[in-house]
């Protein structure tokens, strides 16, 4: 009997996403699964692309993303990850979630990275999970729930010190009714004034809720600086406690007197793994971006200003130029432009290759879709890597590069049948020119769509094409950890 399919791409090279060799062939795509792999020249199907050689990879999973609201807000808000092949965001990081709480008052940073009171309307996780139900958002979405939005809401915004027992426990029972409704997980960022207060008894405390849920601990570590390894340790210490795997979120070594320290933290990690799970995402840039914390500005770390309410006309300057300009300090100059966001280079480019090329690593954008002037990650993470990374400098394979993209954080998020190519997985698929895949973003122009990316597939529906931007604005779907 012949084959008859919705989608069939022909005389692709195939790269499956579990970092085996590369090989030539055709996937034929029926609904949105994956329905055969091989030579299928026989088969027919209502459309039928050739590839001419082209790559065909899983498409990308990003393991670290603040686009709680993104997903919400139809394919223009999306366009950023849909045209770097990305078709699945994991949200709700570094603490910050959108759910499952309300506010009356614009959240205190960073959770106002997410947006202000507006936004934040979501008295529990199962109204976000239904809101993406019926208004399917473009892109595929794993979500966390964020320990300091958990803080504001059972603390009443009084987080600058230790939630009490009963505190500690209301957060595990919101904890764990979200994932009941379907979230994968609790994030941490304990980098932050409204998480930093909460010892590790208060974490541990929270995160019992995962236990028997299969739930994941995710972290912005205390420390990622100075006290790196101290962190790690208290990071290890959590996922023991209440025997769950354990990620560590945008692995690096912040701070110049910190530069080279990744020659020590990989190698704990690694004897850490060895007795519980542990993995980590990292981001191809020397610049980090959070909020603008005045008391944490330096004058030998330059910092670019992404967003500022008060002086929204500063976006995009440095905060040197800024100050200069004021006739101010650094620390003063920042205040007044606070509530603001920046652009920090803080590390150093080996210790980010050495991250990057770790067996453990896989990629995450930690893009920020709501800054006026982002970091160019938002745009361009993942054909830096492709490009940058493993064509040009030939850091890892392209095999390699996309494994770390696809197959490697599927296992780690636990989404079944998702990051491979093999008949019966979702049809979750990018094609890609690998001589010619780049990122087009920088830092003096952070918004410009990559190039080498041809098509991206979310479920079996072209979700994007080259030159003509989102196609299907409703083709994503809420997954949740170990549930098909």
């Amino acid at each position: 009997m012949t084959l008859r399919c919705d989608l069939i791409v022909r005389n692709a090279t195939i790269f499956d996403g579990t970092g085996a060799p590369r090989f030539s062939g055709d996937v034929a795509v029926t609904n949105d699964r994956i329905t055969g792999v091989g030579d299928l020249g026989s088969a027919t199907a209502d459309r039928d692309i050739d590839a001419q050689g082209k790559a065909l990879a899983p498409g990308f999973i990003d393991a670290h993303t603040h686009d709680d609201r993104a997903v919400l807000c139809g394919p223009d808000c999306m366009l950023c990850k849909l045209s770097q092949g990305a078709t699945t965001v994991v949200v709700g990081n570094c603490g910050i979630s959108l759910s499952p709480v309300r506010m009356i008052r614009r959240p205190p940073p960073p959770l106002d990275l997410l947006g202000d009171e507006s936004w934040w309307t979501f008295d529990s996780f199962g109204e976000y999970a239904d809101r993406l139900q019926k208004n399917p958002p473009p892109i595929n979405a794993v979500a966390l729930i964020g320990h300091m939005s958990l803080r504001v809401e059972a603390m009443h915004g009084d987080t600058q010190r230790a939630a009490t027992d009963a505190e500690a426990e209301k957060m595990q029972k919101r904890l764990a009714e979200a994932l009941d409704e379907g979230a994968s997980g609790f994030s941490t960022g304990l980098y932050y004034p409204p998480n930093m207060m909460a010892p590790t008894e208060e974490v541990i405390a929270v995160a019992e809720a995962l236990r028997n849920r299969g739930g994941l601990y995710v972290t912005h570590m205390r420390d990622e600086a100075q006290h790196v390894l101290t962190s790690i340790e208290e990071t290890l210490k959590i996922g023991r406690a209440v025997d769950v795997p354990v990620v560590i979120s945008h692995h690096k070594c912040a701070m110049p007197e910190n530069y080279g320290r990744s020659e020590k933290t990989l190698p704990r990690i690694e004897e850490a793994a060895k007795h519980q799970k542990v993995d980590f995402d990292v981001y191809p840039y020397v610049a980090g971006s959070t909020v603008l914390m005045p008391e944490r500005v330096r004058a030998d770390v330059p910092t670019k200003i992404s967003w500022s309410v008060p002086h929204p006309e500063m976006s995009g300057r440095l905060l040197a130029d800024i100050a200069a300009e004021w006739g101010l300090g650094l620390k003063e100059a920042a205040e007044k432009l606070s509530p603001a966001g920046g652009i920090f280079f803080q590390m150093d480019e080996q210790d980010v290759q050495r991250i990057l090329r770790h067996e453990r690593s896989m990629i995450g954008s930690d893009g920020l879709p709501h800054d006026s002037f982002p970091h160019p990650r938002l745009w361009g993470t993942f054909p830096r890597v492709l490009g940058h990374y493993a064509r040009d400098l030939k850091l890892f394979s392209l095999e390699t590069a996309v494994h770390k993209m696809t197959g490697r954080p599927a296992g780690v998020f636990g989404l079944i049948d998702r990051g491979v190519i093999r008949a019966g997985a979702y049809a979750d698929l990018v094609l890609f020119d690998p001589a010619t895949v780049r990122d087009a973003a920088a830092y003096e122009d952070p918004t410009r769509p990559a190039d080498g990316i041809l098509e991206v597939f979310v479920n079996g529906r072209s979700a994007y094409v080259h030159g003509k931007g989102a196609a299907d604005p409703q083709a994503g779907r809420l997954l949740t950890r170990n549930r098909a």
